[in-house]
């Protein structure tokens, strides 16, 4: 018995560690040995044997056992000298380095993060066990980018002081291409009509130009979206059972299989608003687009229940919930919904604060809110806010966050983090003008956020081949705390018109003007300006006999009492690339009897901008101007016509060519009415990331300049398409154009390229 007894202890030594056989006895003391990187107390936390503790033979094997299990030694032995625990361990090596080689499609980093999941790391003990678990991990990666053929080989080497570095070969192979994909189970719709709303595509043997590569995330979205295409149209019980990838031998293409089952098609039945609704039923009801009879859409009963969220928000439940309580019924395959609001508690604005305004004092941030302090919280007004104070122009970005009031739960903080953009500037420049203004030498001081007051001033000295200017302008857009805002301008102004490839004469004028601006309403504004200004005229040889004859009848200086009154429908996000709302101007300019100079010009202006997604926007302008003489002079000044063509108006054509044009000459003489239009797509620039600051799309433009007695012929108009490019630095604007006439006439002047810098929005 007493062998056998001997036997089992060297069983357990065999087993669990190298334990020495002994008697039992009581631990005075523990001592270790062998530890290097390991400290005492982590192995005492695994040991499970204390001072005073008696120890067996049973404890000891469970004591060797447990430090193995730790995965932190090689070797563990056990012995016992005067009732002294005496502990031998053997560590394992400590991973000194991890090394990544050969790695392009998937970031060091990420790979890195990934390997940490499953215990591989700088600074952690070393288990070759991993290295499996490690190439299984990485190859996982990496199948989920459709590289299969990707080959990953571990390595291990010594480090000094008995580390380890663990190199890591991986070549990636290429990504497989998808050869075909096949959905089984669909009868309502052929494979066609949903393989269209897929981002993946194949080439079913029709060779691989074209085709995608195969990616899980992609393809995860592509069944989300083939799942909410069925949703939407009725199929509610609609399931992909399985999604099956076949491999080719040689890992260049896969097959995927869909799996789906498409169930019935079901009908809205009755749909009832319940719940304490807050705002009066049939408003709810005129939000929702859902009517009985007609097929199921998830959809829509996703927007109704959005629909309604943001109008109760608008009141103060910023946190409304409409759940949805549906009602199957399969026998007249129709579904009842009912909408469950529950409004929450009415919350309150606490404190609206803002952060990042270095420059910009918080009462002129303060001044552009709609969602006030002690005033419940409206979605509506916070977006109003923040979309007010990216109007001003003074911040490059405008992000809002609201935090919940401890122990207030009807109480909210909102915070305004902005980001702010220079808003002044000191310039002095030599350059060139493509836009018709040759060589300039300019110099200007402008301040849109004076002492970050939100006034502006602007003083500018410009010497270029077209345009000799000196101006002082100042505008504060709060001169009452109504919003009322007033300002004026001076100028004077050499214009020598040959230079913009029009008839030539030249003009000297300068003039006093004095503006206000009324606010209507949150979207409209008046706007009224009234001055003086006066005009001489100079001519030369080859001015047309036009002009001439018009200075024989009403002499070569004129003073002009202006006034202009305009109306301003805006609701564009930003004044600077929106990408949403619309813009509506209508302005008539009159000079008034009282001087030698008597005329009026009308103009109406509409731009439409339409977010597609994120970055994509459609835009949509119409210009169309009109002026005409009164009372002394009869007619509209040849220096006060509408020209047309360039990158501000028809791209494509030679700046101010449209028109009527000089026979002898053949310079563009104008005209008193003027139609341009534009449709763009605005996408996302390749070259920048910030879209705040450069912005490229495709166009269209249309447009044409016609003269006194001439007949509005939509037939004469000239339409061109390009690309375009605007791009903000410190210096202005600079617009970039590249056109192609789709319409013109013999006698164009075209041009492809086209740029000019400092161009107004």
């Amino acid at each position: 018995m007493k062998d056998w007894g001997r036997i089992i202890v060297l069983f357990l030594c065999l087993a669990w560690g190298s334990a020495w056989a002994f008697t039992p006895f009581v631990v005075k003391d523990i001592r270790f040995h062998g530890l290097e990187h390991i400290d005492p107390e982590t192995v005492i936390s695994h040991l499970n044997i204390r001072p005073g503790d008696r120890v067996d033979e049973r404890m000891a094997a469970q004591a060797v056992r447990q430090l193995f299990k730790s995965g932190l030694f090689d070797d563990v032995e056990l012995r016992e000298r005067d009732g002294v625990l005496h502990v031998y361990l053997k560590e394992r090596p400590v991973i000194a380095q991890v090394q990544i080689e050969g790695n392009e499609e998937i970031p060091s980093e990420q790979l890195q993060d990934a390997l940490k999941g499953v215990g591989l790391a700088t600074g952690r003990v070393f288990n070759r066990s991993l290295l499996a678990r490690i190439q299984r991990e990485l190859e996982q990666q990496y199948y989920a980018l459709g590289k299969y053929s990707v080959e990953v080989k571990p390595e291990v080497t010594p480090a000094p002081e008995g580390g380890v570095v663990v190199k890591i070969r991986i070549r990636e192979g290429e990504e497989v291409l998808i050869r075909d994909i096949n959905i089984v189970g669909n009868h309502t719709f052929d494979d066609a009509t949903l393989l269209r709303r897929f981002q993946l595509k194949s080439y079913r043997g029709e060779g691989p130009r074209g085709a995608s590569k195969y990616s899980r995330p992609k393809l995860a979205g592509d069944l989300e979206r083939l799942r909410a295409y069925y949703l939407d149209r009725g199929f509610i019980n609609f399931t992909i059972d399985a999604t099956p990838i076949t491999i080719t031998p040689d890992k260049r293409d896969v097959f995927i299989t869909i799996d789906v089952t498409e169930g019935e098609r079901y009908r809205l039945g009755k749909v009832i608003l319940a719940g304490d609704l807050v705002v009066p039923q049939a408003e709810l009801y005129r939000l929702i687009d859902l009517h009985e009879g007609e097929v199921f859409s998830r959809k829509k009963v996703t927007a109704a229940t959005q629909a309604i969220s943001d109008r109760l928000g608008e009141e103060g439940y910023a946190f409304a919930n409409v759940a949805v309580d549906p009602q199957v019924n399969e026998a007249t395959r129709t579904v009842d919904l009912t909408l469950l609001v529950d409004p929450g508690r009415r919350v309150y604005a606490r404190r609206v604060t803002f952060t990042g305004n270095v420059r910009t004092q918080d009462e002129v941030l303060r001044r552009e809110l709609r969602q006030l302090e002690s005033g419940w919280i409206s979605t509506a007004r916070i977006n109003r806010s923040r979309e007010r104070l990216e109007r001003t122009g003074f911040f490059d970005s405008v992000q809002v966050s609201t935090q919940p009031v401890p122990d207030h739960p009807d109480q909210m903080d909102i915070q305004f983090k902005v980001s702010e953009r220079a808003a002044g500037s000191i310039n002095a420049s030599i350059g060139y003008g493509g836009q018709g203004q040759g060589m300039i030498l300019a110099a200007s001081v402008n301040h849109a956020n004076l002492f970050g007051t939100g006034k502006r001033i602007s003083a500018e000295i410009n010497n270029s081949s077209l345009n000799r200017i000196y101006s002082l302008s100042y505008t504060n857009p709060y001169h009452t705390l109504d919003g009322i805002s007033r300002g004026f301008r001076l100028f004077s102004r050499k214009t020598i018109a040959g230079v913009a490839y029009i008839a030539d004469y030249t003009t000297d004028t300068y003039g006093a003007f004095v503006n206000y601006g009324f606010p209507l309403t949150e979207y409209n504004t008046a706007r009224w300006e009234f001055g003086y200004d006066n005009t001489r005229v100079n001519v030369s040889s080859s001015t047309p006999q036009t002009y001439r004859d018009y200075l024989s009848r009403y002499g070569d200086e004129f003073g002009a009492i202006k006034t202009t009154g305009s109306w301003i429908f805006d609701t564009r996000n930003r004044t600077i690339f929106p990408d949403r709302g619309s813009l509506v101007r209508l302005s008539t300019e009159v000079a008034l009897p009282g001087a030698n100079l008597t005329f009026y010009k009308a103009n109406y202006r509409h731009s439409l901008y339409v977010p597609l997604r994120p970055d994509w926007t459609l835009h949509f302008q119409g210009d169309f101007a009109y002026g005409a003489g009164y009372g002394k002079t009869k007619e509209l000044p040849f220096f006060e016509h509408y020209y047309g063509g360039g990158v501000l108006s028809v791209r494509g054509f030679r700046v101010n060519s449209l028109g009527p044009k000089d026979p002898v000459t053949g310079r563009a003489l104008g005209g008193n009415r003027r139609l341009t239009g534009t449709a763009e797509l605005i996408f996302p620039s390749p070259f920048s990331e910030e879209s705040r600051s450069f912005r490229m799309s495709l166009f269209s433009d249309f447009g044409n300049v016609y003269g006194v007695g001439e007949k509005l012929d939509l037939g004469e108009l000239r339409v061109s398409y390009g690309l375009s490019a605007i791009w903000l630095t410190p210096v202005g604007a600079f617009r970039f154009s590249w056109a192609w006439p789709l319409i013109k006439k013999p006698g164009d002047d075209t041009r492809v390229f086209q740029f000019t810098l400092g161009a107004p929005f």
